[in-house]
């Protein structure tokens, strides 16, 4: 695969996790197996097992009314099979109550190529005020 073609699957990726945020099942399986997500509030999970488990649990809340978008800046690989996606993240929060969520923040993943494609080993959002 050539770096444009990789650029291209990573890019699909991304766009994957945009459309499928709503969708666990979707969105679980655009994951390692051992991804680490940290949210926008610091909530870390550990796997996909636990991740399938909080966007269960946040799709059956007001959590569901907190939508994001994602645009990627930068793409860097770190190696062959590993690259760093820096994203500009911007959240919606059609709740109407409950605590404040950050409106923007700065998303990073770490994805890996695994034999059926990328997949997201880390996401790390920081709130941007």
């Amino acid at each position: 695969m050539t770096d444009q073609q990789a650029l291209r699957s990573i890019r699909d990726l991304v766009a994957a996790a945009n459309r499928h945020q709503s969708d666990v099942a979707e969105f679980v399986a655009l994951h390692h197996s051992d991804v680490v997500v940290v949210n926008v509030a610091g909530r870390r999970v550990l796997g996909r097992k636990a991740l399938r488990e909080a966007m269960t649990a946040g799709l059956n809340s007001p959590l569901a009314k907190v939508l994001t978008h994602l645009e990627i800046e930068d793409i860097r690989f770190v190696g062959p099979d590993v690259a760093l996606v820096s994203c500009a993240k911007r959240i919606s929060d059609e709740r109407g109550e409950g605590p404040a969520v950050p409106t923007r923040g700065s998303l990073t993943f770490t994805v890996v190529r695994e034999p059926d494609g990328w997949k997201i080993a880390l996401a790390q959002t920081t709130p941007v005020s």
